[in-house]
């Protein structure tokens, strides 16, 4: 259709319905946003994207990236370093290993496509752990923290795995990584400084653009380098987290312009190229995938959950969070397509895997392993005795 107005309203339309739907029912949007996209995929004729809806998919991916990285709170992931690390690690390397190996000696699929596939299904969802933290009111807990560490670094795993095995390594890479550094070195104090300067309440929002203009030059500069734009969109997040933790209007802002303009057509796109046929004579394949994935991430994170002195409910309840899937699921497989080293069938098998990740082990989670205890965990107790502390509000979880 020529007429790009109309597109644009079918599109909005179509994340506007998406909305209505995730508040209904109570799922994240952004796993709606896909599901829609697979039915205007599949049964409403909408086949492909234009130039200017790529671009904006393109800004969600990137935005949607720093955003994940800012949630991280830097006091906490210092305090739970030892656990995060441990488990964030195991949790990222234990799943893509194996589901490499599967796909490339198991269903046939080259190398790269395999290390796709083991990219893909090794992720965490920060989105939905992040919305069941709040949900459930366990963001200010020791576990509830200790859990968001363990995604940022197994999410940081995987961005790193995309930017190193996929990158060409040439002047522009030396170029990038030099630029990238000093930028993260100065970032917080940049930003920390336009905020004390200029106030966070001015009608122009100098700081927002100022930090969508780094988001900018730095995914250019990856691109150039034949990286990926999110690489130093999550690094960013990171380093400005501070700085949000402190203004909690600006991330906000943040959010709404990610939430309202740019994610919408990242995750529609990404349902976009979804094919039912493919899934149901690909369905086997399927079904091994989403197994060696919960199956790998339960060994790399239970028993560990366990020898930082976690109850088994609360290992449970930490290994099958981390066991879901979405954003960086769909942006692997997405940059795979994009960059014609994985095709529309491997594709839909990967994102269909990431879907249902996102929703059966969070089910389970929620339904038989969900923390419901008023006294402090084991591992909360531990790490007061070696700080030699009071107890805190942050360590504890009330009952609902």
């Amino acid at each position: 259709m020529d007429n790009i107005w109309i597109v644009a309203a079918i599109w909005m339309g179509l994340a506007f319905l998406a909305s209505l739907i995730s508040i209904r029912i109570g799922i994240s949007v952004a796993l709606v946003e896909i599901l829609v996209g697979v039915i205007a995929g599949n049964f409403l004729g909408i086949y492909g994207t234009t130039q200017w809806i790529d671009f904006l998919a393109m800004l969600g991916s990137g935005v949607l990236t720093f955003l994940a990285g800012a949630e991280i709170d830097p006091a906490s992931l210092r305090a739970n370093l030892r656990a995060s690390l441990t488990i964030g690690i195991l949790s990222f390397l234990i799943p893509f290993l194996s589901v490499w190996l599967i796909a490339q000696h198991l269903f046939g699929w080259g190398l790269h496509q395999a290390q796709i596939a083991g990219i893909a299904l090794s992720t965490t969802s920060v989105a939905v752990v992040y919305a069941v933290m709040i949900e459930k009111r366990l963001s200010e807990t020791s576990l509830g923290k200790m859990i968001l560490a363990a995604c940022f670094i197994t999410d940081f795993g995987t961005v790193l795995a995309l930017g190193i095995l996929f990158a060409d390594f040439n002047v522009w890479m030396v170029v990038f990584v030099v630029i990238l550094s000093i930028m993260l070195w100065f970032m917080p104090r940049w930003t920390k400084y336009l905020i004390g300067k200029l106030g966070s309440n001015k009608v122009s929002q100098p700081e927002v653009k100022f930090i969508l203009l780094v988001l900018f030059f730095l995914g250019g500069l990856a691109t150039t380098a034949k990286s990926e734009a999110v690489l130093p969109a999550y690094l960013i997040g990171l380093v400005v987290a501070g700085v949000f933790v402190r203004d909690k209007t600006l991330v906000d802002r943040m959010r709404t312009i990610a939430f309202t303009i740019f994610t919408p057509f990242y995750f529609i796109k990404a349902g976009l190229y979804v094919s039912l046929p493919v899934i149901w004579f690909s369905l086997g394949i399927i079904i091994v995938f989403l197994i060696a994935k919960i199956f790998t991430k339960v060994i790399g994170v239970y028993p560990f959950s366990r020898a930082f002195h976690m109850r088994k409910r609360e290992a449970s309840y930490t290994t099958l969070l981390m066991a879901t899937g979405l954003t960086f699921g769909t942006i692997s497989a997405l940059f795979g397509l994009n960059n014609h080293i994985i095709d529309q069938k491997q594709y839909t098998i990967l994102v269909t895997v990431v879907i249902l990740s996102a929703i059966i082990p969070t089910l389970i989670a929620q339904r038989f392993f969900q923390p419901a205890f008023n006294t402090m965990t084991a591992w909360g107790r531990l790490y007061l005795i070696k700080r030699r502390k009071r107890p805190s509000r942050n360590l504890i979880i009330r009952r609902r």
